[in-house]
């Protein structure tokens, strides 16, 4: 069982896998050589990235959010304004230093090595981190593989299904699930909703304590619509490629004249797209967003929940807690069963599993039956089945962006197809994230974030141009 905290986590972009992973294994190794108390002794750090990580690293900021958790930073505090200026620091001044307070010789160009033709065997997203004392000699190593959305786990934990776990689990939960269909059965036999439910789980992990888990769903909206709100404010180019935001202009075109919304009834969906590429432009830049359920589908919730707040007559805040309480539910189910990760299913495993989350839980807040609810979910998943990740360039840009606005239209669309069904359907949520899983494993390397493949090959008008 996973937390709603543990699928909606606080991290910096551009990706979940790729930067705010990578962040949090670096922050572990630190932690790991202080409980050894061998921390004082060290006088190097190597650290090695394999498959994905070193083949799109650079342009996810993998490097830097090695180096930054290797420096005692973590992805849901660091200021994300000051990240590239302390990574800067670290590679002109050759010095990092660990947890912030023990200073050592770190080479950029030396100590850290991109295995471009190498994947640890056990996950696309792998990394190892070497520790040797002032005579050379390795002291400590460990070898961690960043699984998607924020989850890291080292590679001797990498079988055991409680590895990826929340640490809150501790505690026993009164409604476990591992299934959409024992969810379904849990709902009907205590007679609650899938976020009622969900909520119940989390307040047991909290000690009863009903305040404080509002206030942290609360603070999950507040950052994401944080983060369409400076989205929607800032001008200029994205990093590395220099192409333009979109989002500062798309929002003045349609604010100057809002009459348009009278004669033009898909002027909605102008906003929906809006507010999703106004988050992934943020991501792009390495702003603050939450995994939802990884950075690279980080838009596709936000805008669906700000469609809510914003076109939907009937919305308040605990319909808010509702939707990201039932958003949680669908994405465990994915998380726990098949995978987030698009370094290991492709795009299908972000994309459309924010897809599904968002056509979910919109539709458990306007009412919906559970079965249409989890109909709901199976059609946003559903129509991603294959969706390859082939982002141009390696960076979370070119088709990210676009495609978060796509996805979030695309969940619309599911919420109100399955509620004007009985909930019937031929198709169970449980078969489809099966599917996405399978079709993913299926899919060629070259298609799952390696940019060796797809738009990022055979884009006919390269339409970037790193800058240098």
């Amino acid at each position: 069982m996973l937390s709603i905290f543990d699928i909606f986590k606080t991290g910096i972009g551009p990706s979940s896998s790729h930067t705010v992973g990578p962040m949090w294994a670096g922050h572990r190794f630190l932690n790991e050589l202080e409980e050894k108390g061998i921390l004082s002794s060290i006088t190097s750090i190597r650290a090695g990235l394999y498959g994905s990580l070193a083949l799109t690293g650079v342009g996810h900021g993998t490097d830097k959010a090695t180096l930054l958790g290797l420096a005692g930073y973590r992805p849901d505090t660091i200021d994300p304004d000051e990240a590239d200026k302390i990574f800067e620091n670290i590679k002109i001044n050759k010095t990092i230093k660990l947890a912030g307070n023990h200073p050592i010789e770190f080479d950029y160009d030396t100590h850290l090595i991109f295995h471009n033709g190498e994947t640890l065997p056990e996950h696309p997203n792998g990394m190892r981190i070497f520790a040797s004392d002032k005579n050379g000699v390795v002291v400590y190593y460990k070898s961690y593989l960043s699984i998607g959305g924020g989850f890291v786990v080292s590679s001797d934990e990498f079988n055991q299904p409680e590895a990826a776990n929340s640490s809150e689990d501790n505690c026993p939960i009164p409604y476990p699930f591992r299934t959409a269909a024992e969810l379904l059965d849990l709902c009907h036999e205590h007679n609650l909703t899938i976020a009622q439910l969900n909520i119940e789980n989390e307040i047991a992990r909290h000690n009863g304590d009903i305040e404080l888990v509002n206030t942290k769903i609360d603070g999950i909206w507040e950052v994401m619509h944080a983060c369409i709100e400076r989205g929607l404010r800032m001008e200029g180019t994205l990093p590395v490629s220099g192409l333009k935001r979109r989002s500062a202009d798309m929002h003045k075109k349609l604010t100057s004249n809002p009459e348009a919304m009278l004669m033009d009834h898909f002027a909605i969906m102008d906003w929906v797209t809006l507010f999703a590429m106004a988050v992934n432009e943020e991501n792009a830049c390495g702003g603050r967003v939450v995994t939802a359920p990884t950075n690279g589908a980080a838009g596709v919730i936000p805008a669906t929940l700000a469609y809510y707040t914003r076109f939907i007559s009937r919305n308040n805040q605990q319909g808010i807690r509702d939707f990201i309480a039932t958003a949680a539910a669908i994405g465990s189910l994915i998380k726990m069963n098949a995978s987030i990760s698009g370094a290991e299913a492709g795009c299908q495993a972000e994309v459309g599993s924010a897809c599904s989350m968002a056509a979910a839980a919109l539709a458990a807040v306007q009412g919906a039956t559970m079965e249409q609810v989890e109909n709901a979910a199976e059609i946003g998943m559903e129509h991603h089945l294959g969706m390859t990740c082939d982002p141009i360039a390696g960076l979370v840009q070119i088709p990210c962006i676009e495609r978060n606005g796509m996805a979030a239209i695309k969940a619309i669309t599911a919420s109100r197809l399955a509620m004007r069904g009985d909930g019937d359907h031929a198709v169970s949520l449980d078969s489809c994230i099966e599917t996405m899983y399978r079709t993913g494993l299926d899919l060629q390397a070259k298609y799952r974030e390696t940019s060796l493949g797809g738009l990022a090959v055979y884009a006919k008008a390269q339409p970037i141009k790193l800058v240098s």
